[in-house]
């Protein structure tokens, strides 16, 4: 099975060390950029149903605003509490300023 890839934004609506929500389908993301790096999460926090593209990044770690759980940008696995279950990561590639998610596992 192919790779289904979406573009869902440009970089330039990304902020540096920030994120932003975007719908892949019905499919919540949220797209973050560290420095030259992008990422692709599920925007819901596994421990409260919040939008986890309303939280905080720094150091490769997106943290949800509600109650401070922390997940890895690169893995999905939490990192700090409250949250004990991983979100689920999507690829990403760029082409240009064009930012492309993957939902397809490859």
């Amino acid at each position: 099975m192919s790779a289904e890839w979406e573009r869902v934004c440009s970089l330039d609506d990304i902020p540096d060390e920030g994120t932003i929500g975007v719908e892949v389908g019905d499919v919540p993301v949220a797209v973050v950029r560290v420095g030259d790096e992008v990422f692709a999460l599920h925007d819901v926090c596994t421990h409260a149903e919040v939008k986890l593209s309303e939280g905080d990044v720094y150091d490769h770690t997106l943290e949800c605003w509600l109650h401070g759980s922390c997940f890895d940008l690169r893995s999905g696995k939490p990192t700090g509490p409250p949250a004990t279950k991983p979100v689920n990561v999507y690829r990403v590639k760029i082409e240009g300023d064009d930012v492309f998610v993957s939902l397809s596992k490859e």
